[in-house]
């Protein structure tokens, strides 16, 4: 379906986003800004042989992991408390799919792949605090310009557990230099969403090993625009666990949502927060 150039409707209820994206009729580039006062979630589906090592995974790396729950094997109804009837086989915008630690595919459901031990994982999302953003006068690019938010691999290496490790991917969000106190305060107590900034401006840049410090070539998502008195902030990002899949090479067939396209919750964005 072609996108739309309005933005989302935000009057719509996570269930009617979930259904849209189900029918395959999500009209934007991405999830952000859909539901806003819902919470989202980032995916990841694996065997359940790999379950353990991935949920300590999580666990030992909270920032860019933090965990909201996960399904039983084979069973693809997301847990109630996240979301009402709900299939995760179906109810993402889109999927991609890896086989042996290598991309192949990107679909928009998973209904073929999905297995008998199947156990999908649900990992907090950066769009779950970006309407406290835009309430305190913080407005969002990517939305602005009707793009996804630009995503890079950091060298920062995140703590292995079992099968799994890899590097910190993070988001970006151009905002200007004098307001990065203000953001770290609104996004601190976003705990399960990736929480305040890992870094922000050339500094920021710098320790996390970015060299495109102007948004412009992004290893996911899309360019933003960057401008006077404006600075990169970054946060930690649920694409990290899809690079751990990347930088791990994990046998068989994992699924991931595809960046930018996430599960809309009926959890409450508050409901992430500490």
């Amino acid at each position: 379906m072609p996108f739309i150039q309005d933005g989302p409707d935000a009057s719509l209820t996570a269930a009617a986003v979930r259904q849209l994206c189900r029918d395959n009729e999500l009209p934007t580039p991405s999830t952000a800004g859909w539901a806003p006062d819902c919470a989202q979630a980032n995916i990841v589906i694996l065997p359940a042989k790999y379950a353990d090592d991935f949920r300590t995974f999580c666990l030992r790396n909270p920032v860019p992991c933090p965990l909201l729950g996960e399904t039983k094997p084979g069973d693809p109804t997301v847990p109630s408390f996240l979301a009402k009837s709900s299939d995760i086989r179906t109810d993402c915008g889109r999927y991609n799919i890896y086989k042996d630690g290598q991309w192949v595919d990107n679909k928009t459901d998973v209904m073929e792949e999905w297995k008998d031990d199947s156990v999908a994982f649900f990992i907090g999302c950066s769009y779950s605090f970006e309407s406290a953003l835009v309430a305190n006068d913080l407005p969002l690019r990517h939305q602005e310009i009707h793009k996804m938010t630009p995503c890079y691999k950091t060298s920062v290496q995140l703590m292995q557990a079992g099968i799994f490790s890899g590097r910190m991917v993070v988001s970006m969000r151009p905002y200007p230099a004098d307001r990065v106190s203000d953001i770290q305060a609104i996004t601190r107590s976003f705990s399960k969403a990736h929480g305040e900034p890992v870094g922000y401006g050339p500094e920021g840049a710098a320790k996390l090993g970015i060299q495109d410090v102007d948004g412009q070539k992004p290893d996911w998502g899309d360019a933003t625009v960057m401008k006077e008195g404006e600075v990169a902030v970054y946060w930690g990002c649920g694409v990290s666990p899809q690079q751990a899949v990347l930088d791990s090479k994990i046998p068989g067939t994992v699924m991931c949502h595809q960046p930018g396209m996430m599960l809309v919750l009926d959890l409450k964005a508050k409901d992430v927060c500490e």
